[in-house]
This record gives C-alpha cells, structure tokens and sequence, in this order.
C-alpha cells in the first residue's frame, strides 16, 4: 500500500496600484526565486514544476493581491515533512509575500494547514524571521 500524500496551496504578495514599476520589480524578484528552483525530477521536495510562475506581463483591474499557486503529490513526503517544511521556508525567505498557506493531506495522518504572515505589511526577500501557525484537522471515518 502506498502511502499517498499531497501539497497544495498558494503564495500571496500585494499589488500596489499607485506604484506599478514596485509591483513589477517584485514579480520579477518572485519569478527569478520560482525558476532557480531545481527541477522535481531530480527529487528536491520542492521544484520549479509544481508552481505556477507569476506573469511577466503586468494587468491589474480592481484586484489587490498577486497569488502564486503551486501543488505536488508525493508517497509518504510526511516522513520528510521537516526538511519539505525548511525548504518552503527557505523559498519564502527570498521571496515578496504577505501570507502563504501550505496543506498537507495524508491517509494517515490527516490534514494539516500551515500558514505563514508578513509581520509588517509584506515580506521582503531576507527581511527576517518566519513564523508558522499549523492546523491539523483528522476527519473520523465512524457513522
């Protein structure tokens, strides 16, 4: 039996109308960070494939946040849950954002959400520490 486990989720970043070459400039930033990443078929937890790159052409109408999702599966990655995690983090630390979210959803364990905010008003690339909040939620299989 193989122990299936998926990772989804999104990155978020703000979108400053008034300043429309900053917003760009992050977007850049963003996708550089994205596309540095190896490759998943050289098995790094975290690969460049299983994001969806930010675009490079700029169009903003009312809408105020830029969202980066991304989504992998994986068999048993709970076992390196720790290291995934660290490389996330690694990932945020060069990145613009003002929240992230991650879910894991394993057979055995349950579902767990990770989330991750901006302690000012965004994250700017090694602008500090991270911190994490998770939420594990195990849905009963009994009637």
């Amino acid at each position: 039996m193989t122990q299936e486990s998926v990772v989804y989720g999104c990155i978020k970043d703000v979108i400053f109308t008034s300043d429309m070459d900053q917003t760009r400039q992050r977007r850049q930033i963003n996708r550089r960070v994205l596309s540095a990443l190896p490759s998943v078929e050289d098995w790094p937890l975290i690969g460049r494939e299983m994001f969806v790159l930010p675009s490079e052409t700029l169009i903003v109408d009312d809408l105020h946040t830029d969202v980066v999702p991304f989504g992998n599966s994986y068999k048993g990655v709970e076992y390196e849950w720790q290291q995934w995690l660290q490389r996330f983090e690694d990932l945020l630390q060069n990145m613009y954002w003002v929240s992230a979210t991650v879910h894991l959803e394993t057979e055995l364990n349950g579902t767990h959400t990770f989330t991750w905010h901006a302690d000012s008003e965004f994250h700017a690339p090694n602008s500090g520490p991270l911190s994490m909040r998770c939420e594990w939620v195990r849905e009963d299989s009994t009637f």
